[in-house]
């Protein structure tokens, strides 16, 4: 899959080890900017996503690249699931994120670890769903990352996966283009300090195998009935499979 982009590729570390402090570096702004950069756009795919892991009634729930608890805490409120474990890279994050499911009153329900998706410390069969919004582009091994969701899945369960993707219709394409090159990066920098990082974001993107290159990635890793939804034109991508 070639060589991974990292937010900092003038810098030593592996991918893995740059997104932790990336992440680590924008915490105090990330929900804002996420706000702002996707004019709230953002919300209306989550909860997209979560109807389509709370199909079922699932009980357990892993939220891997869990970040500041945004996808949990929205599982959460549905009053179904009776765990819900959290993982993430950064402390950075987990640590607001620990915040808001406190002020939630989710405490009971909600569990945020720091942890890697390439390494996930739970035994086979865990969890009846697992989901990731915005982070398996930053996977370092995204099968390896992806093999180890799988692994943890109860038989029959299933994968929810929220990722970025490249628009195609005109003039969206075009707009979404400008819009990641030039306005995100410097928005981005003026409020979180961090040039790198928002630079990062429409690489990433640009690098990710998705559409129906991701569906063939989640099959070899032993996915089934995976499918595919594009969202606003294609700004973002909701994906399913089943174990």
């Amino acid at each position: 899959m070639g060589t991974p982009v990292k937010p900092y590729p003038t810098q030593d570390g592996t991918k893995k080890q740059q997104v932790s402090d990336m992440f680590d570096h924008i915490s105090p702004k990330y929900d804002l900017l996420n706000r702002l950069l996707s004019f709230g756009i953002d919300i209306s795919w989550r909860k997209k996503a979560i109807k389509e892991v709370m199909n079922g009634q699932p009980s357990s729930i892993l939220d891997m690249a869990t970040g500041t608890a945004d996808l949990a805490i929205a599982a959460g409120k549905e009053n179904r699931a009776k765990e819900i474990v959290g993982i993430d890279l950064s402390e950075g994050m987990l640590q607001f994120g620990r915040v808001k499911v406190q002020k939630e009153g989710l405490s009971t329900i909600i569990r945020l670890e720091q942890g890697d998706s390439e390494n996930i410390h739970y035994p086979n069969e865990t969890f009846d769903v697992a989901m990731v919004a915005f982070g398996v582009r930053n996977f370092e091994n995204l099968e390896k990352g992806l093999s180890e969701l799988l692994r943890v899945l109860k038989p029959g369960g299933k994968l929810v996966v929220l990722e970025f993707s490249k628009p195609t219709v005109f003039p969206v394409k075009q707009l979404f283009g400008f819009y990641s090159r030039f306005i995100l990066p410097t928005v981005g920098k003026l409020i979180s300090k961090d040039e790198s990082a928002y630079a990062y974001l429409p690489e990433s993107v640009q690098a990710f195998p998705e559409g129906q290159n991701f569906l063939n990635i989640m099959n070899k890793v032993g996915f089934r009935e995976n499918q595919q939804n594009r969202l606003t034109f294609g700004i973002s991508t909701l994906y399913i499979g089943k174990k």
